[in-house]
């Protein structure tokens, strides 16, 4: 079966090296040094006992395009507007992302921002700052160990939050080998990209509890926000199930509300 994940991150190689002709690192160091965050998300999530990441998507390698009504920036929108406590912006172009859906964002809402892409060399962390991400994904399956904890650890350096992604329980103890406070669990199965929120019922279990743990993909009615929240996720990260509702706002509202629902 094609390996959409490794073919993506390869094209990512020469995306990177393009980008490092473009702008040397050293300029790109001090742009970003000169915006240092301020753990945005961290104080989001202190502040909130549940939370949704709120996903501006318009297409997904696997399903092709999944949303024409509305643009990245009327998404962003729609999202602040309905209860979002973070928004998750794509910058790869797989998804039909780009660096200026970022920067664009930042200008329109204030709330944290995701940098939703596939992170394998620091350029692209020093990047994130640079366009106003107030954190990135990490996602363990395409790092070493090594490399997750060195991105990690300069994340943090730039004054944002990292979202370490799992996929599986092996995923899930490299995770928690590093000091990580955000651990996604994605529950997109790989192979057959398939989604199904069983994945993070499954893994929960062999979670740290001291972590924050927030559920991502395959969240598509109230419904499965409700199993995550009561199963113990502080959050979910939620993309397609947004962008393919009938009314987005709604929708966004009544998954920030879940927890509040609930009590």
């Amino acid at each position: 079966m094609k390996d959409i994940l490794a073919e993506i991150v390869e094209k990512k190689r020469d995306l990177v090296a393009e980008a490092k002709r473009r702008l040397p690192f050293a300029e790109l160091k001090a742009r970003a040094r000169e915006r240092c965050g301020g753990f945005y998300m961290t104080k989001r999530f202190q502040a909130r006992d549940w939370n949704l990441i709120a996903e501006c998507k318009l297409q997904s390698p696997a399903k092709g395009r999944l949303c024409r009504t509305h643009t990245v920036d009327e998404l962003a929108r729609i999202y602040a507007e309905n209860g979002a406590s973070m928004l998750s912006v794509h910058t790869d172009p797989h998804f039909l992302g780009a660096n200026e859906d970022l920067a664009r964002v930042r200008s329109l809402v204030d709330l944290p921002l995701l940098r939703k892409d596939f992170i394998i060399d620091p350029y692209q962390v020093y990047e994130a700052r640079a366009l106003g991400a107030d954190a990135v994904l990490l996602i363990v399956r395409i790092l070493t160990p090594e490399q997750l904890k060195e991105l990690l650890y300069l994340t943090w350096s730039l004054g944002m939050d990292a979202l370490v992604e799992v996929h599986d329980r092996a995923d899930l103890e490299i995770a928690q080998e590093t000091p990580a406070e955000f651990i996604g669990i994605n529950n997109r199965n790989l192979v057959t990209f398939e989604t199904s929120v069983q994945t993070t019922l499954d893994l929960l279990p062999y979670a740290d509890v001291n972590r924050t743990l927030i559920s991502e993909s395959g969240i598509f009615t109230r419904e499965d926000a409700v199993r995550v929240h009561d199963a113990g996720c502080k959050g979910v990260l939620v993309g397609e199930g947004l962008v393919k509702s009938a009314d987005v706002g709604a929708f966004a509202k009544e998954l920030s509300e879940v927890g509040i629902k609930e009590q």
